[in-house]
């Protein structure tokens, strides 16, 4: 018997599939250690978190970065997720030919209700892996911003974080790189 493999792609391969067509943005898929992930429909929690979450960070750092909602970046290991805000080094323009690469990125944020689990495990260790400095899990389900910051690797192999807070809806969290740029959580969670 011959063992079944599945066909893992490349980042280039992956934009080669979008380029002829067999990849649409409704199809919203999103890349994760060369596999192709589908993605699940957002309910109306996570869309009202996601608007006030990018309304409140592009009023809090103005021209001083980059705020994308639900836009590719790049990871190492074949990766090209679609965080729900990632938050990148400099203007729109400097992604004109690319998606941000990890050194761009400051801080990426994922909301979470139906997706919770797969993203405090698979999106963390990703993450973690490129040495995405700062992840933040909005945890809709239990009111609460994860803050993991501090990636490392275990004597096993495993991809994790050293340091994770927790914040409240009615706390304040500092965005990390943006000193005295303050988020205040009750304008986030529904």
């Amino acid at each position: 018997m011959t063992a079944v493999t599945p066909k893992r792609f490349t980042i280039d391969e992956y934009h080669r599939l979008i380029e002829l067509g067999f990849l649409k943005e409704c199809d919203r898929i999103e890349l994760i250690r060369g596999e192709l992930i589908q993605m699940v429909s957002k309910g109306t929690p996570h869309t009202f978190s996601t608007t006030r979450l990018c309304r409140q960070l592009d009023r809090l750092l103005g021209d001083r970065a980059v705020v994308r909602c639900q836009e590719p970046i790049i990871l190492p290991s074949d990766s090209e997720p679609e965080p729900d805000v990632a938050i990148a080094r400099g203007d729109e323009a400097d992604y004109l030919e690319n998606h941000p690469y990890v050194e761009d990125i400051l801080l990426v944020i994922e909301i979470s209700d139906s997706t919770l689990v797969y993203d405090q495990t698979k999106k963390l260790e990703v993450y973690a892996e490129a040495e995405i400095n700062n992840y933040w899990i909005v945890n809709l389900i239990a009111s609460q911003l994860e803050c993991y910051s501090q990636p490392y690797r275990d004597s096993q192999g495993e991809f994790s974080y050293l340091s994770k807070q927790v914040y409240l809806p009615n706390q304040s969290v500092e965005i990390p790189h943006f000193n005295a740029a303050l988020l205040d959580l009750s304008r986030i969670f529904p």
